[in-house]
C-alpha cells in the first residue's frame, strides 16, 4: 500500500532527489581518445605537428604537477571552509625548502623540506583563520608576501658564496629518480614516428608516460587517488567536508570543527609546499627567486574550474600545463591552433548554451568565439608576449565557460567560531 507524500510530511521533491550520474572508466577513456583524435584532426589543419607528440606530453605532465599539487591543497583546504589564496606563497616557502634540504641532504629530503616549509605557511593560515578568526583573503595575501620577503632573505642567508648559490638562486639540487621502461619506450617511439592517425598519438601519450618519468609526478597522481579515497569514501573526509558545507551542524552532532579545519589547512600547506618543490627539482634543477610564476593562482583557478572536485581539478590542471608547454614548444603555430580550437568549442559551447535557454549567455559565447576565429585567421604570428600570457587568459576563458555550473562548499570563506552550534 502507498503512502502518500502529505503523510509523510516529505514533499515529492525532496523525498526522490535525482540520483548522482557517475563517469564510468569506459566513457572517460572514450572522450580521452575523441579529445586525441581532435588534437589529431588539428595538427592536419593547421601544421603544428608537435601538438600531441611524446615531447609535448612528457612537458605537459611536467607542467601540469606544479598546478594540479596546488590546487590539491586548495580542494583540502576549501572543503573544510578555509579559503587559501596563500598557496602562491606556501609553493615559494616550498621552492626554498626543496633548494636549502636537496643541496644539504639530498634529493628526498629536499622533498621533505618542501613540505615542512609549506606546512609552516599553513600553519600560520590555520593559526590566522581558524584560531583567530582573520578573515580569509587578508591571511592568504599576507602570506604570499611575507613568504615571498622570508624567502629572498632566506637565500641570501644561506645559498651567497656556495659554488653555483647567489642571493636569488641555489646551487644545484640532486634529482629525484626518473622511470624509463626502454624495450615499451622504444616500440612505442617507433609507432609514434609511423604518423599513423589516433593510433600515433595513443602512442605518443603512453611513450611519455614510460619514459623519463619523474617519481615525482607518480607521487602527484597517488595523492590525487588518495585524496578522493579519503575525502569521498572515508568517515573522516565526510566529517572534514561537513566542516565546509555546515560547521555548526558538524559541532552539533559531536565533530571538532577547528581540528579538522586546522589539519586540512595544514595539509593544504604541505601539497602546496610540494609542488614548489617540484618546480625547484623537477622543472628545474635549482631554487630560483621567482621560480612559482603564478602557478598557486592557477591552481586555485583549475580547482574552481574542477569544481570542487579531484576529477575536475586533474581536466582543469592539464587543460592549464598543456596550454603552457604548447606555446613553449612551438610559439606562435601552436598558440595559433588553440586559438581555432577555442573559437570551435565556443561556438559548440554558444549552440548548447542556446538549447538550453540561456540565450544571452549563448550570444557573448558566440561573439567571443568569433572574435578569437577572426583573430586566427587574420593574424598569421601570435606576439611572443601573448604567447606567454595564454595560460592565463585560456584561464580567464575557462572560469567564465563553467562558472554557470559552480558549486562552492555552503560554509566556505566563512569565519567560524567554536560554540556557535549551541
Amino acid at each position: 500500500m502507498s503512502i502518500p507524500a502529505a503523510a509523510t510530511g516529505i514533499t515529492p521533491d525532496v523525498a526522490a532527489p535525482a540520483p548522482r550520474r557517475r563517469i564510468r572508466l569506459r566513457w572517460v577513456l572514450v572522450g580521452f581518445l575523441v579529445l586525441l583524435a581532435a588534437m589529431s584532426l588539428l595538427e592536419v589543419i593547421t601544421g603544428a605537428n608537435d601538438l600531441t607528440s611524446s615531447g609535448t606530453m612528457g612537458a605537459t605532465l611536467i607542467a601540469t604537477v606544479p598546478i594540479l599539487l596546488a590546487g590539491l591543497g586548495g580542494l583540502w583546504s576549501e572543503r573544510a571552509g578555509i579559503v587559501n589564496i596563500g598557496l602562491e606563497g606556501m609553493m615559494i616557502l616550498g621552492t626554498w625548502g626543496a633548494g636549502y634540504f636537496g643541496f644539504h641532504y639530498g634529493a628526498w629530503a629536499g622533498v621533505a623540506g618542501a613540505v615542512l616549509m609549506g606546512m609552516l605557511g599553513g600553519l600560520l593560515h590555520a593559526v590566522a583563520t581558524v584560531i583567530f578568526g582573520v578573515d580569509h583573503i587578508i591571511s592568504g595575501v599576507a602570506i604570499n608576501i611575507i613568504a615571498l620577503g622570508a624567502v629572498q632573505y632566506l637565500a641570501a642567508l644561506t645559498f651567497t658564496g656556495l659554488e653555483g648559490g647567489g642571493t636569488t638562486q641555489s646551487p644545484k639540487i640532486p634529482d629525484v629518480q626518473a622511470l624509463t621502461i626502454e624495450p615499451l619506450s622504444d616500440a612505442l617511439g617507433d609507432l609514434e614516428g609511423k604518423d599513423i592517425f589516433l593510433v600515433s598519438e595513443v602512442a605518443a601519450v603512453l611513450r611519455a608516460l614510460c619514459t623519463n618519468l619523474s617519481s615525482l609526478v607518480v607521487v602527484a597522481v597517488l595523492l590525487l587517488v588518495l585524496t578522493w579515497w579519503l575525502l569521498w569514501r572515508t568517515s573522516f573526509g565526510l566529517r572534514l567536508r561537513s566542516c565546509g558545507e555546515s560547521p555548526a551542524a558538524a559541532e552539533s552532532l559531536g565533530v571538532n570543527v577547528m581540528r579538522y579545519k586546522f589539519v586540512a589547512v595544514l595539509v593544504s600547506g604541505g601539497l602546496a609546499g610540494l609542488a614548489g618543490g617540484f618546480l625547484a627539482m623537477v622543472a628545474a634543477s635549482n631554487y630560483r627567486d621567482g621560480q612559482t610564476g603564478g602557478r598557486g593562482y592557477i591552481g586555485l583557478a583549475a580547482m574552481i574550474f574542477g569544481n570542487w572536485r579531484p576529477s575536475g581539478l586533474l581536466a582543469g590542471s592539464g587543460l592549464f600545463g598543456y596550454t603552457e608547454t604548447a606555446g613553449l614548444r612551438q610559439g606562435s603555430s601552436s598558440v595559433l591552433a588553440l586559438l581555432l580550437a577555442v573559437a570551435v568549442l565556443a561556438l559548440v559551447a554558444a549552440v548548447w548554451q542556446f538549447r538550453k535557454g540561456a540565450r544571452t549567455a549563448a550570444v557573448v559565447t558566440a561573439g567571443v568565439g568569433v572574435l578569437v576565429g577572426v583573430v586566427y585567421f587574420v593574424v598569421d604570428e601570435v606576439p611572443e608576449q601573448f604567447t606567454s600570457m595564454a595560460p592565463y587568459v585560456i584561464t580567464l576563458l575557462v572560469l567564465a565557460f563553467a562558472s554557470q555550473r559552480l558549486r562552492m562548499p555552503a560554509a566556505d570563506g566563512q569565519i567560524y567560531r567554536k560554540g556557535s552550534a549551541g
